[in-house]
């Protein structure tokens, strides 16, 4: 039943007028609508509901990401509107940011501005 259902993607922010500025504007997702409990963007075909939430407790860990066909090009262009890509010692990264695995997969991170982990990949299969 739920392999033929679409999919929801949730995130937490504080400060909602921060979280659709970056999500419209910076990641140029489409906005849907702002009701009383989450902000709603249209991310490719998947409903990304931003929800309103006093404190926001930052996982440790990516919780979304988005497929890309140039990783090089995708952080060129998040940079010029700002995004700062991190840099983790556990990780093998060039000077933008960029992890290569072992399957020559590419991945960078980054944050929004509630500090939530979110990346770039490109797959190399």
């Amino acid at each position: 039943m739920l392999a033929t259902s679409s999919m929801i993607a949730f995130v937490a922010t504080k400060d909602p007028a921060k979280a659709r500025a970056f999500y419209q504007d910076v990641l140029q997702l489409r906005f849907i609508t702002d009701d009383t409990y989450a902000l709603v963007f249209d991310a490719s075909g998947i409903m990304l509901r931003i929800a309103k939430v006093r404190d926001v407790v930052v996982a440790p860990y990516t919780i979304l990401g988005w497929k890309v066909a140039d990783i090089v090009a995708t952080i060129k262009d998040l940079t010029g509107r700002g995004v700062v890509f991190e840099k983790y010692k556990s990780f093998p990264q060039d000077d933008a940011g960029v992890c290569t695995f072992p399957d020559g997969t590419k991945v960078a991170w980054f944050k929004d501005p509630d500090g939530n982990t979110l990346s770039v990949a490109q797959f190399a299969k």
